[in-house]
């Protein structure tokens, strides 16, 4: 299971939590249950061990005998098997009697006699040994003699504690077992949780790609009065903005594409007029005194490029509307270079690199405007030699045109394509109309092929069309097989 999505991590970290809690409660109803066996059991022995030193130690001679030391741990070993104890005394800290087994290291420590002396009273303390843990209990009699006087005779009373050992493995192994299957049924509160967490989130990310789309109307039914409300109340107040916002954007787009179109047609016949009307006034300029005859080429050299301005105007109005068509045609790619380059007289100024026999379905003549602008933009801008070079790129057709100019600026390039784009804020004034590479890019788009500029400072720019082929038709063989 992957941890990239929400719901897998929510999940993993209930089931940590989860997993958590259960070994601290574990530890700790471990920590206590051992501290309550033990500390039982222990006052348990201390109790039985005084209630037989209470019991026998009127009948004890003193000072005693070591046959009568000897003959209380027979009684006291007697009394106590049930708890299956071995005890010892021992008279003015002299030896143990009976003294223990030779080899064994034995659990009743010089420590533990010191501190039975100096308290006067029962202590107890918990052996290691490699058997297991043990338990002695050191008690002093105090009721021989003159009554409260001591009797300087300790007992020791010591057991193995397995059997407690036991009962806290059996606890461990219970606890364990017990969180495995409390971890396991923790997956179905925590996918529970994580559903109902994630619900909303699903609901949200499928608004949001619907609002991606386009559906500007979607909004999302708010449900309980949690944080994840909240969102979902903010989610539909910004989409009313956004549906809002849009609706103002389109239409004050759609006023600026209609003003534009109609603009620009008002103007397109006055233009053509005035086109007409300094065009033949242009021809008698030698008739005129020079600053006339200056002014008047420079009102038809302005009122040319008034009217190239205002025809690409209409075409980008047409592209906006979605008004554009194509008029497509099978033609050969190197043909259709060579009769733009013909019918602008730039043959003898361009190289060329065009093999025959790559063909395209294209619209002729945007095809021949794209290019245009692509070539006149190198001879203008650009350095020789200009090139156009045709090649295939896999199932494509690439053409190249390419100049050795200074190059574009990086930041240039990032916006060559846009609309009345100029690289130099300052030069307010230029022969082309600021659309060219705009209507260029355009009209390759509505051939479903693209058009891109690469430029190294110092180099010169490439700027690239690339187009889909025509697919080869395939001819069945039709042909019999050949008698064997």
């Amino acid at each position: 299971m992957s941890l990239r999505g929400l719901r897998p991590r929510l999940v993993v970290a209930f089931l940590l939590v989860a997993a958590f809690s259960a070994l601290i409660t574990s530890a700790l109803t471990f920590d206590k249950a051992r501290d309550a066996i033990l500390d039982r059991t222990e006052e348990a022995v201390t109790d039985e061990l005084r209630a037989q030193l209470d019991s026998r130690a009127p009948d004890l001679a003193y000072p005693p005998s070591t046959e009568n030391l000897l003959e209380l741990t027979v009684r006291l070993n007697r009394a106590g098997i049930p708890r299956n104890w071995r005890t010892h005394v021992s008279y003015q800290d002299g030896p143990l009697i009976p003294a223990e087994a030779p080899g064994d290291p034995g659990t009743i420590t010089a420590a533990l006699r010191s501190a039975v002396l100096r308290k006067n009273g029962a202590v107890a303390q918990r052996v290691a040994r490699p058997g297991g843990p043990w338990l002695v209990v050191g008690m002093p009699i105090l009721h021989a003699g003159p009554e409260g006087t001591p009797t300087r005779i300790v007992a020791y009373a010591e057991l193995s504690l397995r059997g407690e050992q036991a009962d806290i493995h059996a606890l461990v192994t219970a606890a364990r077992y017990g969180a495995i299957p409390a971890v396991a049924l923790a997956l179905v509160p925590a996918l529970v949780a994580a559903a109902h967490v994630l619900r909303p989130v699903r609901r949200l990310r499928a608004g949001a790609h619907r609002i991606t789309r386009g559906d500007l109307d979607t909004r999302i039914p708010v449900r309980g009065n949690d944080e994840l409300a909240d969102l979902t109340a903010t989610f539909n107040t910004m989409a009313d903005t956004i549906e809002r916002d849009a609706t103002e954007l389109r239409r004050l787009e759609a006023g600026a594409r209609r003003f534009a179109a109609d603009v620009s047609h008002e103007l397109r016949t006055p233009l053509a007029a005035m086109v007409a009307v300094t065009e033949v006034l242009d021809e008698d300029t030698t008739h005129l005194d020079p600053d006339t005859s200056e002014a008047l080429r420079l009102v038809a050299q302005e009122t040319r490029k008034l009217a190239r301005m205002v025809d690409d105007l209409m075409e980008i109005s047409r592209f906006d509307a979605g008004a554009a068509v194509l008029h497509t045609d099978e033609v050969d790619v190197a043909g259709a270079v060579r009769r733009t380059l013909r019918a602008r007289g730039w043959i003898d100024r361009v190289d060329t690199e065009l093999p025959d026999g790559i063909r395209v379905v294209l619209d002729p003549r945007r095809f021949d405007v794209a290019l245009a602008n692509l070539v006149g933009n190198a001879l203008r801008h650009g350095a020789d030699p200009v090139r156009v070079v045709l090649r295939r790129a896999g199932d494509r057709v690439a053409l190249d045109v390419v100049d050795h100019g200074p190059g574009v600026d990086p930041a240039v390039l990032a916006h060559i394509f846009d609309r009345f784009y100029k690289a130099d804020s300052a030069r307010t004034r230029s022969d082309g109309s600021g659309l060219g590479l705009a209507i260029a890019r355009e009209n390759i788009h509505l051939h479903g092929g693209t058009l891109r500029a690469a430029s190294t400072a110092g180099e010169g720019t490439v700027f690239t069309i690339e187009l889909p082929l025509v697919p080869p038709v395939v001819v069945p063989d039709t042909r019999q097989p050949e008698d064997q």
